[in-house]
């Protein structure tokens, strides 16, 4: 795999292609939609010196300096903590107890604390949202938010503005719309969410 081009939005494009990551058949998504397209992160952050340019071109776009970085497991955990190696910051997760995203494993946030949320795959930002909401609720600030790929194709914002490496539109259906379905294809479940919560 090349990791010489530059990060533009077609070189990420490629990137995922030559790492076989942008994968074809019946995909079932954390969000609970169905497509036939799925960016599989996990195989191009395989590559720990792509991993690395990915978490700096991610740092770069990031212009007030937060105090942490935040990311929902599973999607976020490598980028998210190659984005807070080049802010030179800690990296937290969250996680998913009972169905709520929580903390755990010792980690807390400060009241005033500035917190920066780093996702791989955006789709509708359900994850997100649920750290944002947590980290508030804990008396945090979000100050960012951050993903290598915005696949809704639309500018997604949480009263926070989505900034990605690579924002395209992959075609996404409810279940009930799903042409796949319809034709009665089994779907496949790559993420790490159950996509029903």
């Amino acid at each position: 795999m090349t990791t010489k081009a530059t990060l533009a939005p077609n070189n990420i494009r490629d990137l995922f292609i030559d790492a076989g990551a942008l994968l074809e058949g019946h995909f079932l998504l954390s969000s609970g939609l169905h497509s036939a397209q799925y960016m599989q992160c996990a195989l191009l952050l395989a590559h720990p010196s792509l991993a690395a340019r990915l978490g700096k071109a991610l740092a770069a776009v990031q212009k007030e300096k937060p105090d942490l970085v935040l990311s929902p497991a599973m999607g976020g955990l490598i980028i998210g903590q190659e984005v807070a190696r080049a802010l030179d910051l800690r990296h937290y997760f969250t996680e998913r107890q009972d169905g709520v995203m929580t903390l755990r494993r010792g980690f807390s946030l400060k009241t005033g604390e500035k917190i920066v949320v780093v996702e791989d795959v955006v789709t509708t930002g359900k994850s997100s949202k649920e750290v944002m909401d947590l980290s508030r609720a804990m008396g945090a600030e979000i100050v960012g938010w951050l993903s290598i790929v915005n696949r809704s194709g639309a500018d997604l914002a949480l009263d926070v503005p989505l900034k990605s490496l690579l924002k395209t539109t992959i075609p996404s259906f409810r279940p009930e719309d799903c042409p796949q379905c319809k034709e009665g294809r089994p779907f496949v479940k790559p993420g790490s969410r159950s996509g029903k919560d």
